[in-house]
């Protein structure tokens, strides 16, 4: 057996059973060449479509190997992979999406890194094969993550992503409900790094983000890890309060060389100030809510995942075996 750091593939998967067939062969070929001990975890996120029968069938047909993990609805991408981190075994995890668009062949390039030192490899994907609208929505979630990170990846939106166990320990420890995964990985990781990746165009199936959930997944991402939102109102509080004091002192000018009669005439833009004052309150108002329901979220401690239940046994939790129950284990066969 090779001394070599082992590793845990872990991949979330919501209703893609046209993929899979196809993932998993290519995922054990590309695991296979690693040349170290190595397990695939596929976490079934609560699919609709047959996924979890299919991912039972695949951990029978591949006994040591590969493991079904199943929750009992759906929990979100990341709720799912952080469910994967904890039954995963390995020393090196690397997170791989479900949909083909990431080729399984590229985890030996990210786990050759890891090797090198990396606490954390990211991936950016090379000719993107997206819709306009997500290239878009990617661009201004990684300029938005740079910025308030301080940590210079290019595409927090790939999936395709290694970390070291220590990394993973450490964000397993976090209770919050609400996170992402990359950028908190980053709080943890001492060397971080990131290799080019191929991207494919989704062959079968559709994306399971419409616009509406990337928006939301732009908003859960900025409210999760950072404060600076309500900063940015304070600020913007501050000079609407100090342009409107000079406003003020304009239209009085304006009255006292003017007369009363003209003041009469700026009813409707004292009316349109007002107004603005009211739309900044509701703004500022509706981004405290976000924070505050965020709080409450996390005092209750509810879980991210429920699961249903397990299939399979890897390779790593049968040596972590105590010595006890594998002789009782003989014995009783």
């Amino acid at each position: 057996m090779s001394d070599r750091p082992s590793v845990s593939v872990v991949i979330p998967v919501y209703n893609e059973t046209d993929n899979l067939p196809e993932l998993l062969d290519r995922t054990v070929a590309a695991c296979r060449a690693l040349g170290r001990p190595w397990e695939l975890v596929l976490v079934d996120d609560g699919s609709r479509d047959g996924s979890a029968d299919w991912l039972v069938q695949a951990a029978d047909r591949h006994p040591g190997e590969v493991k079904a993990v199943l929750l009992y609805r759906n929990a979100g991408q990341h709720n799912a992979i952080l469910c994967g981190f904890a039954s995963a075994q390995g020393d090196i995890l690397v997170t791989l999406d479900a949909d083909l668009q990431n080729p399984p062949e590229e985890i030996g390039k990210l786990v050759a890194k890891v090797d090198e030192g990396f606490d954390v490899v990211g991936s950016v994907r090379q000719d993107r094969q997206d819709a306009l609208f997500r290239k878009v929505f990617s661009g201004i979630i990684n300029l938005m993550v740079r910025r308030s990170t301080g940590v210079i990846l290019h595409d927090y939106g790939c999936m395709l992503r290694a970390y070291r166990r220590r990394v993973v320990d450490a964000m397993l420890g976090c209770r919050e409900r609400h996170t992402f995964i990359p950028v908190l990985a980053n709080l943890f990781a001492k060397k971080v790094t990131e290799v080019p990746v191929a991207h494919a165009e989704r062959a079968r199936g559709t994306s399971k983000y419409s616009v509406l959930k990337l928006v939301n997944l732009q908003f859960d991402l900025l409210t999760c890890m950072t404060a600076a939102p309500l900063r940015v109102v304070t600020y913007v509080g501050v000079c609407i309060s100090a342009l409107s004091v000079g406003f003020g002192a304009l239209l009085l000018v304006l009255r006292l060389v003017y007369g009363p009669e003209w003041a009469a005439a700026g009813v409707f833009t004292l009316f349109a100030v007002l107004f603005f004052f009211v739309g900044a309150q509701f703004v500022a108002l509706g981004l405290i809510g976000e924070y505050v329901g965020r709080i409450h979220a996390d005092v209750r401690e509810r879980p991210r995942y429920l699961i249903d239940r397990v299939v399979g046994e890897t390779l790593g939790e049968r040596r972590a075996a105590p010595a006890s129950h594998r002789a009782a284990h003989h014995a009783g066969a």
